[in-house]
């Protein structure tokens, strides 16, 4: 009877190494979060993405967003480098910016899995959207993502966001409308960068929120670069919890961007 009783305990404790062991790879060898984005992000993409003035180029992946306009006294103009304007033939910031293949959001959640931390995260470069610029602000804005385009290192992750989580078929898309002008100061020279607040209304999982949230222009090569993240608490917009099983996550993760926007 002592040596039945010995063999069950091997046996357990030989099934919780191997189940202890095996979340330790996955969280810390097999899951592959990419970085946070970062201005090192949005130099890539501003070097890599090529300029055609007086055409839009953008992604047809979506449903549009009307958007609202906002009252706004425009700035004066602040001078722009000769840099930027001659290498592309832009002579003014003002008018209407369109998002350009390249541009590219993302989510981050923090999750646990048998008590080892990891980081969720999947991104998508669905995006269509604009804004309009009146000297140093942004006076309109808008972007909208097709939620079924999302893709993380783990398809059953990405099968969980598309139904049970996110229920993309329910609601397809997510959008950002701006709600206050951005006053960004000045019109930055060619390749530098200023910070701003925006405060608009995000809309997730069908339930519309206004949110509040730094943001960093960059502009280079005629093009403009806008970096952000916007923090989400799952039910202030009625997303269910993502924890599933031994995978559990916080109650909150971060919405971050990084959009390509060209002269239209």
């Amino acid at each position: 009877m002592k040596r039945h009783w010995k063999k069950i305990a091997i046996a357990i404790g030989a099934l919780l190494v191997l189940v202890v062991g095996g979340s330790f790879i996955y969280a810390k060898v097999i899951n592959k979060a990419d970085p946070e984005f970062g201005q090192s992000d949005v130099d890539a993409k501003l070097d890599a993405a090529t300029t055609t003035i007086g055409s839009s180029s953008t992604a047809t992946v979506g449903t549009s967003t009307t958007v609202a306009p906002v009252a706004s006294t425009p700035a004066a103009t602040a001078p722009q480098s000769s840099a930027g304007s001659s290498a592309t033939g832009l002579t003014s910031v003002d008018g209407t910016w369109n998002i350009k293949e390249g541009s590219e959001v993302g989510y981050r959640v923090k999750e646990s899995i048998n008590g080892f931390d990891t980081t969720a995260n999947g991104r998508s470069q669905s995006i269509t959207g604009s804004m309009v610029a009146a000297g140093t602000t942004i006076t309109q804005g808008q972007f909208t993502v097709d939620m079924a385009t999302f893709r993380s290192d783990e398809g059953g992750r990405d099968e969980q966001f598309k139904d049970r989580v996110m229920d993309v078929a329910k609601y397809p898309t997510s959008t950002f409308v701006l709600t206050a002008p951005i006053n960004f100061g000045a019109v930055p020279s060619d390749g530098g960068t200023v910070n701003a607040t925006a405060t608009g209304d995000l809309t997730l999982h069908g339930t519309t929120k206004s949110v509040t949230f730094n943001v960093q222009g960059t502009f280079k090569n005629g093009l403009i670069g806008v970096l952000g993240q916007i923090p989400v608490v799952f039910a202030d917009w009625e997303i269910p919890a993502p924890s599933i099983g031994s995978i559990r996550t916080e109650d909150n993760g971060l919405l971050e961007f990084v959009l390509v926007l060209q002269h239209a």
